[in-house]
């Protein structure tokens, strides 16, 4: 006898506390099942049920047995499910959510080409800068930048978010290059505020992160604004390179002290803990680590600034 059927048998019993209606259910007759029943038992050399005319009951021995058995059977059921989902076509509605700024530099034009590729697929996309609570808020996903905390979700790297200390080519004709992070102290520096500790940036110096503290004409919690305010030539801005990559090729931001700026965090795609990964999060997961990368577009200019020893290997 087969013991998967003898364990959905035994299951069956318990969960109806009924020889008669676990029959029904398996659509078997009540003498097969219960054969079954008293065939795993020999097996097993325990007795599973207390039986008597009015009632069945488990013994200490079959009730940890019955939750083994559930397990075991939750585990094949899943294990089936994740094999019929990789060969289902990718489809349904796909609620997302990413930072403001780089939903619509870099994944706005992302999910345009994503769609063509799969059309049953359709995009929920929410921009805010706010940490959403996925499971609660009921999102397939989240793209987040920066280091991650601790929690029970699922983080995959997309691409290196690497960071740039710039200022446009007039501000520097005209306040000077700094020399080091300390230089900044007589320089205007545009302050992100949507951080902890807006009024420190951080920079290695000699092999040790040193906190520069700094101040500046503007303060604001989005980066376009200071972004295009130092375009301008108002002062520095401490940016990510997918905010300021664009500027820096163009020639209207210029990035310096290369070997002092601090060392990169991610962009990452973060989804709840599930025992198999739908295949629209999947694909969608897939597609931005192929688009993305260890060496993104929006970093082309800075790397291309870099000496050949500060140039990020090409690994993925």
């Amino acid at each position: 006898m087969d013991r998967l059927d003898d364990m959905l048998a035994f299951i069956k019993v318990v969960d109806t506390k009924s020889f008669t209606a676990a029959a029904d259910r398996l659509n078997l007759s009540k003498s097969v099942v219960s054969r079954r029943i008293g065939e795993l038992e020999n097996r097993l050399g325990a007795r599973l049920l207390n039986r008597t005319t009015r009632k069945l009951s488990l013994t200490e021995v079959g009730q940890a047995y019955y939750e083994r058995c559930t397990r075991i059977l939750a585990d094949l059921e899943e294990a089936e499910q994740a094999v019929a989902d990789l060969h289902a076509a990718p489809r349904g509605r796909l609620r997302l959510n990413a930072p403001v700024s780089f939903g619509i530099m870099h994944l706005a034009p992302a999910v345009a080409e994503f769609l063509d590729r799969y059309p049953a697929i359709e995009i929920d996309m929410d921009l805010n800068d706010r940490t959403v609570d996925l499971v609660d808020e009921g999102y397939d996903l989240a793209v987040r930048i920066g280091r991650l905390r601790d929690s029970s979700l699922i983080a995959r790297r997309l691409a290196p978010a690497r960071m740039a200390l710039c200022a446009s080519p007039a501000y520097l004709q005209k306040h000077g290059v700094p020399e080091s992070p300390d230089d900044l102290a007589r320089h205007a520096c545009l302050i992100y505020t949507n951080v902890p500790t807006p009024d420190i940036w951080q920079f290695t110096v000699d092999g040790e992160t040193r906190n520069i503290r700094v101040s500046g004409p503007i303060r604001s919690n989005n980066g376009d604004l200071l972004r295009e305010a130092a375009m301008s030539g108002v002062g520095f801005i401490l940016s990510p390179t997918f905010l300021c990559g664009q500027a820096l090729t163009r020639g209207e931001l210029v990035s310096v002290l290369h070997s002092y700026v601090p060392s990169e965090v991610s962009v990452n795609a973060v989804y709840p803990q599930n025992r198999h990964l739908s295949p629209k999060v999947r694909v969608f997961v897939d597609f931005l680590v192929q688009r993305f990368g260890p060496r993104p577009y929006w970093d082309c200019a800075l790397l291309d600034t870099l000496p050949q020893e500060m140039r990020p290997q090409e690994t993925g």
